[in-house]
């Protein structure tokens, strides 16, 4: 067994949660790491933001839970069967995690439309690939095609039983394609299409809306007390 440093982040203002303190235990930036340890880790809970590997670690808040999408067993909702057959049409080019200048400029798209961000707000070349690429990690750079205009990009983390949803971003002009959903419905199905067991959503957050919407996608496990077991919830006639 391969023994990994860990190193705890100072406490901060959560980020999903208002008047709670966060903090991370975080794999030491000098710790080689490859896809191979990093399957294992997510095993554990953590998750990679770039190229740093972190799970949470806060005093009194066990709120983010870890969560995976068993994709044998997955079943599409209704919600989820209406938006399949919307991209029907939609075309999927995967691609190598490289800088892609229409990537940016529709990621720097998204950020203004979704996330409050300004034209005055400096998103940089760096930043971008800071955050998304990693100089380890098999990681693709998928991209959505509706009538030959790019609409989403997902980016997706490639481990050797798993695959993990790292970040989807795309044109708000193309809301009604439900981008983001059918993102991870292709990656449940291309999963599938590999023999892999997982695909990875990051933390399931019951209290944070931005975070909650993953128990959409049945069933989804979590990693509650260090042992993954199911999340369920009560489904509306929406489903």
């Amino acid at each position: 067994m391969i023994s990994v440093p860990l190193w705890l982040t100072a406490e901060h203002d959560c980020s999903y949660l208002e008047h709670k303190l966060a903090r991370s235990a975080v794999v030491h930036p000098d710790f080689p790491l490859d896809t191979l340890l990093y399957s294992r880790l997510i095993e554990q809970g953590f998750r990679r933001s770039g190229d740093q590997v972190y799970r949470p670690y806060c005093d009194d808040c066990r709120a983010c839970v870890p969560s995976r999408i068993p994709v044998t067993a997955f079943k599409a909702n209704r919600k989820q069967r209406r938006c399949l057959k919307r991209n029907q049409h939609t075309q999927v080019v995967i691609k190598t995690a490289e800088y892609n200048e229409r990537h940016f400029d529709l990621y720097r798209r998204y950020q203004i439309a979704r996330h409050e961000k300004t034209t005055d707000d400096a998103i940089s070349r760096e930043d971008y690939l800071h955050f998304l690429g990693s100089n380890w990690c098999d990681t693709w750079f998928v991209e959505f095609l509706i009538e030959g205009r790019l609409a989403a990009v997902a980016v997706v983390d490639a481990l050797d039983h798993a695959l993990s949803a790292v970040y989807t971003f795309f044109d708000p002009e193309f809301n009604d394609y439900s981008p983001g959903v059918f993102a991870v419905l292709w990656q449940i199905e291309e999963a599938r299409r590999r023999k892999l067991e997982f695909v990875y959503l990051g933390f399931w957050i019951e209290d944070c809306r931005k975070m909650r919407y993953k128990n959409q996608y049945q069933p989804l496990q979590g990693l509650i007390a260090d042992q993954w077991q199911n999340i369920h919830f009560q489904q509306t006639h929406e489903e």
